[in-house]
């Protein structure tokens, strides 16, 4: 392994952020005032310890961790092939495509996947978080193309795949460097690349495994093509995109006079395939077109003669309900090709440019071909009719040209008899969000092709074959002398053991890049041939089945489903037990992201801008599984967090120094002391199921709500105040640790920082104190009266802001409080902290009288009703001539009723007591 693999990269942008350090907002506060804010002063040592003076640095705090949880392998995994597979947490990680940048997609993607993959260490310990590179196949050939400014044709196969492997092992150290940016836990002891010679086996491996299996075949036949490309494509690199078009209707004569007329118009959006047109179809059911039936039809400008026939295909709907058979212009002309063994007319070639069956237009490009055949039949007569139309047209989504149709020999999967088989197997894995499974299900249901693996490109894993120059027989490979290519190697045979020939060709062409990244389970297990035991065995037993596939939306029916295809056919079981299906980042008007539109967020912007720990707590903010937008406010959110979780940190620090070791528990809790730590455990049960279902948006709000406003805001006040109670300081050291531990997965720079600067023993190694190596918490049985507890903090709250509209300092003495409300047991505490003489609870509620404050009417829906009686209405209301009947939800006035759709009660409570009435959620307090 190289050791660029497992060592900081030391290429590429700097991460972290300045926007925390010069804030000109921030005010500094000392330790007990309660604050938010504190001067973020940049610390100036070269890499200092771990301390918890002076103020949040992101910028050397996150790039220091980042480079020691790499170089001491904190994250590494230890494969032990007897290590119980339950004990052990897999992720199958996408590996992206080499394209040069780090996208949105991403930064979002994999700080999803490090949420689970840093909850699950924390919570079992042994997880394999790998990464890989998808570096070869179409996309690495377009990269190095346009790196170097050449084009793949003018270079022999062998020296044109090493200029790629060059150019992208430097940007895979470039993107490399940018993924430890991002703070994730991968383990870089565990890489690969799909071009490196062990998954270049292990893909050799699996072509040779299926054909053996009898799943696997080469045919001649139509095949999805790209000009653009010039290759093979498969059916799931196709997508439809809108293209502006035209519609021509063209006259074809009729050859004979068997049908009642002279001609018949055909409408085609593709007029430039009439050379290739071999078939004219009738509806069996048209009447309108039944005499044309059995007739022979000639092709306007070439001539040549073709056979009308009746066929169930044809769209009666569509243009004049005739329509010609071209080979090939879509689905439906392969369907006619092969069911009515029609001739084959290739009219256009491998790069979308008429050929020579195009007589004069030969040498044109399809869309130039298209405009000079529709003006000669303009000048002919034969067209009858053009107009502009906006269509679905097919196209590959690597690069957006439209695709063709054409004959040639490729290699297969066969998948289409096994798909109730696939379906079964989805079923048999968790989904989350489980709507993803739809998208799968229906995938699947409209399959119409085998899977097409062979690309004509130079770029690639070849196919480890050769043939007989005789009798075309295959050759295999074999499984001991892989990885092969059979343009530079010798087949395994001296002679054809069909027909004893002794020259062989080599197949050229290379496998599709899913072919090879679908078996990433496979890679990461170690699958391999065991010649000995002549049967297939893996390095990592205790891996597969691997526990999570992560990935997004759009490559469910690449990606998950040939994954699962390939691991079937080779185990016989599902490769993974759960899917986690993220969406994708939008701009801040919910649009997608495109260079076009120039809405694109560059990731490395944003890092440059904010801490890597705020843009986690932004990735963190919508349900797994769906779009959401990229919106600042999140990011600011995050920063703020961040300086939160300092300041109460500090606070904490002072108010109750750390000891060494885990604190102990005092004979005696008090009341509002056990009540925190209950709702903790409350907590730490619910946090735990959410991210055990990757609900993390959930877990985020859930802690954050409880730590900022429980905490912070009303704990922290209360404690402030008792800093020498050894029950408090339990309290505090205590909660505040877990704080830590829960936060560690969406923030793991700022909760190592301050766990290394309060709790770490600075003499211990580092991946035996890393907050990220800890055990997850777990409750810890505490029982208190959680509704008492919560309405004493509501109570605390209340008194805190009337001391504050009052002008009083907050620990002004109150003479008398009266509580109506749930309380028990925490009476001391409202007294204490809110410095109450005399606190009483009442038994009964005040007495609080209930009155409208007004009625809002509805007039845009009033006025059509009611007419010139509005006038009487509002006058009734002015005057309270008027019933409010709450059980039916009428409004009685001026003689009317008006039902509850109509209007709107604002109620208002009064207290006519003596003192001041303030409402909480749960309480009625009284200041008197």
């Amino acid at each position: 392994m190289s050791a660029t693999s497992i060592h900081r990269a030391t290429t590429g942008i700097s991460n972290g952020s300045q926007s925390l350090l010069h804030r000109t907002d921030d005010v500094s506060t000392t330790p007990d005032s309660g604050g938010e804010s504190m001067s973020m002063d940049a610390q100036t040592d070269e890499d200092p310890e771990p301390s918890l003076e002076g103020g949040y640095d992101p910028e050397t705090v996150e790039s220091r961790w980042q480079d020691r949880w790499v170089d001491e392998e904190i994250y590494a995994y230890e494969s032990d092939p007897k290590r119980d597979p339950n004990t052990v947490y897999a992720i199958d990680t996408p590996p992206p495509t080499v394209s040069g940048s780090l996208h949105m997609g991403h930064l979002y993607g994999s700080t999803l996947q490090d949420f689970a993959a840093r909850f699950q260490r924390m919570a079992d310990g042994d997880v394999l978080f790998p990464f890989g590179y998808d570096d070869n196949g179409i996309a690495s050939e377009r990269l190095t193309e346009k790196e170097l400014d050449i084009r793949h044709q003018d270079y022999e196969r062998r020296e044109f795949q090493e200029l790629c492997r060059e150019v992208c092992t430097e940007y895979e150290a470039e993107f490399t460097e940018k993924m430890q940016n991002l703070g994730t836990s991968i383990d870089w002891s565990n890489t690969y690349k799909t071009i490196e010679p062990r998954v270049q086996r292990i893909s050799q491996l699996s072509f040779l495994d299926l054909y053996e299996k009898g799943r696997e075949y080469r045919k001649k036949a139509p095949a999805i093509w790209c000009p653009e490309c010039e290759t093979a494509i498969s059916q799931v690199e196709m997508e439809d995109d809108e293209r502006h078009s035209h519609f021509n209707d063209i006259a074809f004569d009729i050859v004979g006079d068997g049908a009642d007329r002279d001609e018949f118009i055909i409408s085609t959006t593709r007029p430039e395939l009439i050379p290739a047109c071999v078939a004219v179809f009738v509806h069996p059911d048209d009447e309108d077109n039944q005499d044309l039936v059995g007739e022979t039809a000639r092709v306007p400008i070439f001539g040549h003669e073709v056979p009308i026939i009746a066929d169930d295909r044809v769209d009666m709907e569509k243009g004049s309900g005739v329509v010609m058979c071209c080979t090939f212009g879509d689905q439906n002309d392969i369907e006619w090709y092969q069911a009515h063994d029609l001739p084959l007319r290739v009219a256009i070639d491998e790069s979308a440019t008429m050929t020579d069956l195009a007589g004069d237009y030969e040498g044109l490009s399809t869309e130039e071909a298209r405009e000079a055949i529709v003006e000669d039949l303009d000048d002919d007569g034969y067209l009858r009719d053009r107009w502009e139309i906006t269509h679905a047209v097919g196209v590959h989504e690597r690069c957006d040209t439209p695709v063709e149709f054409r004959v040639s020999k490729q290699w297969y999967v066969e998948i289409l008899d096994h798909k109730e088989e696939y379906l079964e197997a989805g079923r048999e894995m968790d989904w989350y969000p489980e709507k993803m499974f739809t998208r799968y299900k229906h995938w699947i249901e409209g399959l119409e092709w085998d899977w097409l693996i062979s690309r004509q490109r130079d770029s690639g894993i070849p196919f480890p074959v050769w043939y007989c120059a005789e009798c075309d027989h295959e050759i295999m490979a074999d499984r001991e002398d892989l990885p092969v290519d059979p343009l530079s190697d010798e087949p395994p045979v001296d002679a054809c053991p069909e027909c004893g020939h002794d020259e062989f060709s080599a197949e050229e062409d290379v496998f599709d890049t899913w072919a090879t990244s679908s078996l990433t389970p496979l890679i990461n297990a170690g699958w391999d041939w065991d010649a000995e035991a002549e049967a297939f065995r893996m390095d990592k037993p205790e891996l597969y089945q691997f526990d999570l596939r992560p990935q997004g939306h759009d490559i469910i029916s690449f990606w998950l489903f040939h994954t699962v295809v390939k691991c079937y056919e080779h185990t016989g079981e599902v490769p993974f037990d759960a899917t986690m299906i993220h969406g994708h980042v939008l701009d801040e008007n919910r649009e997608k992201m495109s260079k076009s539109k120039g809405n694109i967020v560059a990731p490395d912007e944003v890092l440059a801008e904010y801490p890597v720990d705020a843009v986690r707590f932004w990735t963190a903010s919508a349900a797994v599984g769906d779009d959401f937008p990229y919106q600042e406010k999140d990011l600011r959110a995050g920063e703020k967090l961040l300086r939160k979780l300092w300041n109460a940190s500090k606070l904490v620090d002072t108010l109750a120094p750390a000891e060494p070791g885990e604190p102990e528990e005092p004979a005696e809790l008090e009341p509002i002391d056990r009540w925190l730590l209950a709702e903790l455990d409350d907590a730490v049960d619910e946090l735990t199921a959410q991210f055990e279902d990757y609900e993390f948006a959930k877990a985020r709000d859930r802690l954050r709500t409880f730590f900022w406003n429980t905490f912070c805001d009303d704990y922290l006040e209360i404690a402030k105040g008792r800093e020498d109670n050894p029950s408090t300081q339990y309290a505090l050291r205590t909660a505040h640790r877990t704080f830590l531990e829960l936060w560690a997965p969406f923030l793991p720079h700022v909760t190592e920082e301050i766990w290394q600067a309060v709790y770490a023993d600075g003499d211990a190694a580092l991946d035996d104190t890393s907050i990220h190596t800890r055990d997850w918490p777990s409750p810890q049985g505490y029982e208190a009266d959680l509704e008492a507890g919560e309405t004493a903090l509501e109570v605390i709250g209340a008194l805190r802001r009337y001391k504050s509209e009052h002008q009083l300092p907050l620990n002004a003495n109150l003479e008398s409080v009266s509580v109506y409300g749930p309380i028990e047991g925490f009476e001391d505490a409202i007294q204490n902290v809110m410095h109450v003489q005399d606190l009483a609870v009442l038994e009964t509620e005040p007495e609080v009288t209930t009155e409208v404050a007004s009625i809002d009417l509805d007039y845009s829906t009033l006025g059509p009703k009611f007419g010139s009686k509005v006038g009487d209405i509002d006058a009734g209301i002015e005057s309270g001539e008027y019933e409010i009947d709450r059980d039916v939800g009428v409004l009685r006035v001026a003689g009317e009723e008006l039902d509850d759709e109509l209007f709107e009660v604002e109620l208002e409570r009064t207290y006519s007591g003596e003192g001041d009435m303030i409402e909480t959620e749960s309480a009625v307090v009284i200041v008197d």
